[in-house]
This record gives structure tokens, sequence and C-alpha cells, in this order.
């Protein structure tokens, strides 16, 4: 076997064949401040000939237009620069105050909060009635003006507006806020604002659509089910309000267009009225103030009706207490209409709702309660809706 031995060359290294870096030996330093001038560009040699001419053994051809390359035909270079005067880059040697510029950046920043909080409006409420900004800004101190000048004595906005039955003064306060009121022709957005009671009042169209889309409904509680919230292991009567217990003999459901039920009607839907976890019968659940206020207001006088089934003897002396002569809770009690439904049972029509106030006016009058049962309030009865089931208020149903 032949045995081949190969040498390889030593190659130069790297390092050694990079050149030496160029140093100036001039200790000046450049001036910064003044622009360097820019060296000349070599002028090409197609641009010393005509259009017309044509070099030797070459092809003519259109020149492209280059991109961003004005419509004349011009190129950028033909344009004049700029002039730039020497000083602009060089530092001010204005003497800058700290305080000053802090001031100024903090007004700045003010200015941009109370622009972005004016000009956007809260729930599109402002802008889409047409209340300009400019208008607002405008009319800003003749609102604060007048909002300052209300006497203590006058009452508030939110307080005029329920007592008119516009709305509960929780919607008062939203609508005040989102700017959907008016008075005597200025936008009030001030909460708290007081006003002279005769004042004009305009509500926004956009308020009285967001009320329209509120939601009343009419449940027979079952026994078992507290009103409001949750107590003592019961649950509140407003479970049964979903899809599978509505009534199927409805009329909203027969309607050639009929409301479809969402979640978000459960959003702010509340009992207007108690009644008690022994008893039954009739439960308004609404998310429109102007119901809650005109059922259980402190001024309401709205018949309830209920059907109880007694225990006990009743003479005719005490029977005249049941209708008026009674008090509870070191108050007298409104006139009642009691009567003798059957011989088991009495009838109750009650003009205000203290807390088991049938079942202690019973108590008082020697008469033990075994059942109760709400069968109307105002002019809008049960009627034959089933125990756990639910409908919407009808449009001709008035309380």
């Amino acid at each position: 076997m032949t045995t081949l031995k190969l040498s390889k060359k030593p190659s130069e290294s790297p390092v050694a064949a990079m050149k030496a870096p160029v140093r100036r030996n001039s200790a000046l330093t450049r001036d910064r401040t003044v622009t360097p001038a820019k060296p000349a560009k070599p002028e090409r040699a197609e641009a010393t000939q005509s259009r017309g001419e044509r070099a030797p053994g070459s092809t003519q051809r259109e020149p492209s237009r280059q991109r961003n390359q004005p419509q004349d035909g011009t190129s950028h270079e033909s344009k004049p620069a700029r002039q730039q005067s020497p000083d602009s880059r060089a530092p001010s040697t204005r003497p800058i105050n700290p305080d000053t510029r802090r001031q100024d950046s903090s007004s700045r920043d003010k200015a941009d909060r109370e622009g972005a909080y004016r000009n956007p409006p809260r729930r599109g409420g402002k802008a889409r009635d047409g209340f300009v900004a400019s208008a607002f800004d405008k009319n800003r101190s003749n609102k604060e003006t007048f909002a300052g000048s209300s006497q203590a004595d006058l009452p508030r906005l939110s307080k005029v507006m329920a007592e008119r039955g516009i709305c509960s003064r929780r919607e008062a306060d939203e609508w005040i806020a989102n700017g959907w009121v008016k008075v005597n022709g200025e936008v009030i957005e001030t909460l708290g604002t007081r006003i002279d009671p005769n004042a004009e009042i305009i509500i926004s169209s956009y308020a009285q659509e967001y009320q329209a889309e509120n939601v009343t409904i009419i449940l027979h509680k079952p026994v078992g089910y507290v009103s409001g919230q949750a107590e003592d292991g019961y649950e509140p009567a407003i479970v049964l309000i979903h899809p599978d217990n509505q009534w199927e003999d409805d009329p909203e459901l027969h309607k050639h267009n009929p409301r479809q039920f969402h979640r978000g009607m459960l959003k702010g839907l509340a009992p207007a009225g108690r009644l008690d976890i022994d008893s039954t019968g009739m439960l308004v659940l609404t998310q429109d103030g102007r119901v809650a206020r005109h059922l259980i207001g402190e001024d309401s006088t709205v018949e309830k009706e209920y059907l109880v089934r007694v225990t006990g003897e009743l003479s005719d002396a005490d029977l005249k207490r049941l209708n008026f002569g009674l008090s509870l809770d070191g108050e007298k009690l409104k006139p009642a209409k009691v009567s003798w439904q059957n011989e088991d049972q009495l009838r109750f029509v009650l003009r205000e709702g203290k807390k088991r106030q049938i079942r202690r006016m019973c108590e008082m009058v020697g008469l033990h309660v075994v059942g109760l049962k709400r069968i109307r309030i105002g002019s809008v009865t049960l009627g034959k809706l089933p125990v756990g089931q639910w409908r919407y208020l009808r449009d001709n149903e008035r309380f």
C-alpha cells in the first residue's frame, strides 16, 4: 500500500489581512453646529445626451417613473432644498425655569383631561340629542350660576321629576348624568341641582326610549319563596323568571312580533311590594321606576286585594275594628275594606302594606290566618295565571 502525505500551505491570518484603521492626524474637532455640505453627485453619461439621441450599441428605453416622483415629470433633486440656518441645531442659550416647565405641563394635562371629559358623550345622550360641545361650553357658566343661585329651600330636580311621575329618583339621577334633562331650556348635568317647583322640564326622546325598554312582570308566587333577597335558606322569587316558567297563554307570546326573553331583563328587576314567605298570589317585578313608585311610594294609594282563610270567632265589633280602628307600631292604620267572602274566608282591601299587616291585624281580633293569597293590585288581576308561572304586563293594563 502506498501512502501519500499532503502538505497544507499556511494561510494568512484574517486579522492580518484587514486594513489598518485610518486615523486623523489633525486634533481639530468638527463644528457640529453647522450642517456639513453634501458631496456633489457625479453626472451620469446618459444625462449629457439629449432625449432624441441614443448611444451607439444601446437600445432606446423609456425612462421609468420612480416612486413618489411628481406628476409634472420633474425629479425631487430639481426642487430647491429647504434652507436651514446654521444655528438651528445649536442648543438654546435661553435659561429655562423648571417651575414654568412644570406649570406648562400640568396645564396641558389638565386641558387634555377636560377635553376628554367634555367632548365624548356618556352613553350617547348628549351628542345624539344634538347638544353641541361648543354650546355646552358656552352655557357652562350660565348653568353653574343657575345651580349656585338656587336656594336651599328649593326641591331637587330628581325629586320634582319623581313627584310629577316622570320617572323614579334613581332614573332621574341617571338621566341627568347623561344630559337628557332640560330645565327652562338649559341642560342640567349636575346631580343635586335645586330648581323652581314650577319650572319647565323637558325629557330627551332617548330617555323615553330607554324607559320604554323596561319590563314589568306579573308572577304567581308560590309558598316558600321570599319576595326580595334570599334569606334563611329560602330562594328569592326572581329565580322563577325564566322562559320555562312563562305562561303559555301569555298574550305577549301570541303577538305577531313576540317579545323575546333574554337575561338582560333580569338586570334591575325588583319586586314592587312584599308578599310573605307563607303567602301566595300576585307579585309584581319591574324595571320601571314609575311603576315601583306608584305601587310602593310613600304617597301610594293603590288598592291591594287579598283572600284570607282564617280560623276562630269574629264578632261584628271586631269586624268594624278591622275596617278602621287598629294601630300597628304606634301608628294608626289607614281605613280598610274587610268583609266575609265565605264562612271561613275574609276579603281584605288595603291601601298600605306594612310588614305582615294582615296577619297581625287578625291576631289582634283573635283570628288565626291559615292561608293568604293576593289576587289584585290596582286594576290588574291575577286571573288564571298558574302558581309558579309569570307573564308580561300587557300594554293596555294600568295599575
